[in-house]
């Protein structure tokens, strides 16, 4: 590995997010290629194939419905007139955004030890590995969403305009999702325990990131609120729900920092996995 200097002005060289997008434009053609791969090898020998990437979505909602809206009520609004419907769409929101950051996370770390032969050619861009991993969950995602709107129109208050915000709000999850990506990509080569190790984050996210209740629950207990509030998913799940299902406006302060964080947690993702990137051929 590099020695400490030379490794602090390569990190440094890559926090540049034009020449990141310039590099990631450049090999859109091979990102797409893999990306396909990636989402059929996922339904690859099962009897419904790409059918349950269709199905598994509509299962989840099913059952954290029975759960949190028969067993345990939960509420998302504090107006009377909320509705079952309106409870279990609360809930596929969240549980869209949760299992597409879910996905990167559990699958990140074995991305690069998973494919040695390419690590091992030079000219090959392993930092497409996270990217396209990244837009196979994208993908699911993308179907749990059409859900949503499914939903709306058939069970809910309808699409209202406000759901033009839709991709302004997805963008700093997947910025999000691609800075995670690279940078458990990158340590999972070194220590392989961090596979074990997402499995309790995931969990973390869960539990922290407003997926079963509303922001506002947090936001009654000060303390709690206080660490809490640095969690971007909490922002982008509660921004979903309020322009989707409540029609309610958008914070545009909010949103700016929304993108200003999740946009330095990426650019320092790939700043890690950059920097790291020569020494993956040693360690494989």
């Amino acid at each position: 590995m590099s020695d400490s200097p030379r490794a602090t002005r390569g990190f440094y060289k890559h926090l540049d997010p034009i020449s990141l997008s310039r590099t990631l434009f450049a090999q859109r053609g091979i990102i797409l290629q893999f990306m396909a791969r990636n989402f059929h090898a996922r339904h690859k020998g099962s009897y419904l194939g790409i059918g349950w990437a269709v199905l598994n979505p509509l299962l989840m909602l099913s059952l954290y419905f029975v759960v949190f809206a028969m067993i345990f009520p939960s509420h998302f609004r504090s107006g009377p007139d909320e509705t079952r419907a309106d409870v279990a769409l609360a809930l596929l929101v969240g549980l869209a955004v949760f299992h597409f950051l879910a996905e990167v996370i559990a699958q990140s770390p074995a991305l690069i030890v998973g494919s040695p032969n390419l690590v091992k050619k030079v000219v090959f861009p392993v930092e497409i590995l996270p990217v396209a991993n990244l837009g196979a969950c994208l993908v699911n995602f993308a179907i749990s969403v059409t859900w949503v709107l499914i939903g709306m129109r058939l069970f809910g208050r309808g699409v209202p305009a406000s759901t033009a915000w839709l991709p302004a709000i997805i963008l700093p999850m997947v910025l999000l999702g691609a800075g995670l990506g690279w940078f458990l990509s990158a340590l999972g080569v070194f220590f392989r325990d961090i596979a074990q190790i997402t499995q309790l984050m995931s969990l973390l996210l869960m539990y922290t990131s407003a997926v079963f209740y509303p922001k506002a629950r947090v936001i009654a207990v000060p303390k709690l609120w206080a660490v809490m509030r640095f969690n971007p998913v909490i922002h982008i799940i509660e921004m979903l729900r309020n322009t989707m299902l409540w029609r309610q406006p958008i914070s545009m302060a909010e949103l700016g920092w929304l993108y200003l964080g999740c946009g330095v947690v990426c650019l320092l993702g790939y700043a890690c996995f950059a920097t790291l990137r020569s020494s993956f051929a040693d360690v494989l």
